[in-house]
């Protein structure tokens, strides 16, 4: 055996160190075997790993040379977008004006720790599907349970939170929204899997390869939430609203049209620009011959001054019936996008009575994120076979909320978070470009570039 010199043994040291210091963190004693690989790499060389150095073809060793580097450019990408930061963008309106359409974000793993992925042999910076090909990005094997290695913190209430998309479990791939529970509750299960032409194929994705979304922390575990006339009340007392809040108002004009200045500054984007419906004129109020009435997401600040506009005659917020269905879906609660709850938000290790109303509010919790057969018959319940009276969460959930929040998808819709769809917390917006203008006639809104998100 050839003689193991001092530099190969301090280089050993320091990389064992560091593997170590990682295994450590991320709990996983089996990880320890790699200290075999790392000892013949530095020390015993036994394998031949960089034999191809030494190919006498010129050719040949430049494109080893390329492959050796894309491949280790692969591995630190997928381990950096695992256990540090992914990029995002914001694909929605769901939190303007606080994140805007076309803002690129940092997500920091690290501020409530990266998971252990669900899907370990996925390819990088792909989440599902791979964009050509239309195939899965990922193999079904191994598949890993929730773990969450040590962070710099916990979710906090109102915080700007990226997470997987609970009710992305299961998906028809040509009608992905509404989701597919959703869709079930309106056409039935059976139509949609006899009817793939319109639905296309139903599959099940895995946790970390749900799509993601992004939202406001309103309901922290443990919390009683309601929302009144549009105000959220937590636990009895009226909730924090974000600076930037929007809601939908109607607003008739004397047929004069809201001029691109004017848009502009209410920060009014194209897309958002509607004019309403001539059915829905006489149901809100306003004459059926109304001459122009617009349907805007407005702040407090935009509605300020839109009542100054001289040419504005009536303004009228969006009522709650126009919100569509509410969480959950299958069961009348009453509720409805603005008028909503109360509702209890589950915390690892609390109980609750499994009654009628119960199991629909949290028959997902149970079956579905924690993993359990939840049967009911005879009017008795049974949970893994055995008949149940209460049932003991396993995580804790969220409650999650956009600021534009009579355009928002979020847990009014679709229900709670549980914790190990959390992906991360945006940090800063590295890039933002506005659809609206050419990219060098104000497509890149230069003061957005580099700003931290929870300033």
């Amino acid at each position: 055996m050839k003689k193991i010199s001092r530099r190969q043994w301090i280089k050993f040291s320091i990389a064992a160190a560091l593997y170590i210091l990682f295994t450590v963190w991320m709990r996983n004693g089996w990880l320890l075997f790699g200290l075999i690989v790392l000892a013949d790499i530095f020390l015993t060389k036994f394998v031949p790993w960089g034999a191809w150095r030494k190919a006498k073809n010129s050719s040949m060793r430049t494109i080893l040379e390329w492959v050796d580097d894309i491949l280790f450019a692969l591995i630190a990408v997928y381990f950096v977008n695992l256990f540090i930061f992914q990029n995002y963008q914001i694909p929605s309106s769901s939190l303007e004006k606080s994140l805007l359409v076309g803002d690129y974000l940092f997500v920091s793993k690290l501020s409530y720790g990266p998971r252990v992925p669900n899907t370990p042999l996925s390819f990088p910076l792909v989440l599902n599907t791979f964009p050509v090909t239309n195939s899965k990005s990922y193999l079904d094997w191994p598949r890993w349970g929730y773990k969450r290695v040590a962070g710099l913190g916990k979710v906090q209430r109102n915080d700007i939170v990226v997470f997987n998309f609970p009710a992305g479990d299961t998906v028809a791939l040509k009608v992905q929204n509404p989701d597919y529970h959703t869709l079930v509750a309106e056409y039935g299960r059976e139509y949609i899997h006899l009817n793939s032409e319109s639905f296309g194929p139903v599959i099940y994705r895995p946790v970390d390869k749900r799509e993601c979304y992004v939202k406001r922390c309103i309901g922290m575990p443990g919390d009683s939430l309601s929302v009144q006339n549009n105000q959220v009340y937590i636990n009895g007392s009226p909730a924090e609203n974000p600076e930037n809040m929007q809601y939908k108002y109607y607003i008739e004009t004397d047929g004069s049209p809201i001029t691109e200045a004017q848009f502009r500054l209410l920060d009014v984007s194209k897309d958002d620009r509607i004019l309403a419906s001539p059915e829905i004129l006489s149901y809100l109020g306003f004459s059926p011959t109304a001459a122009r009435v617009y349907c805007l997401p407005l702040t407090q600040r935009a509605l300020r001054i839109v009542e100054k506009l001289p040419s504005v005659k009536k303004i009228v917020i969006e009522p709650d019936i126009l919100g569509g269905t509410t969480y959950p879906v299958d069961y009348n609660t009453g509720w409805t996008r603005d008028n909503y709850g109360p509702i209890w938000i589950p915390s690892k290790g609390s109980s609750i009575p499994l009654t009628a109303h119960n199991l629909a509010l949290y028959h997902r919790c149970i079956r579905n994120y924690e993993n359990n057969t939840l049967e009911t018959r005879d009017g008795k319940v049974y949970i893994n076979g055995k008949e149940e009276t209460s049932y003991t969460f396993h995580y804790d959930y969220y409650f999650m909320m956009g600021d534009n929040r009579h355009n928002s998808a979020d847990s009014r819709s679709w229900g709670f978070v549980p914790e190990d769809h959390v992906v991360g917390k945006p940090i800063l917006v590295w890039l933002s470009l506005d659809k609206d203008h050419g990219l060098f006639n104000g497509g890149i809104r230069w003061k957005r570039l580099f700003r931290m998100v929870h300033e």
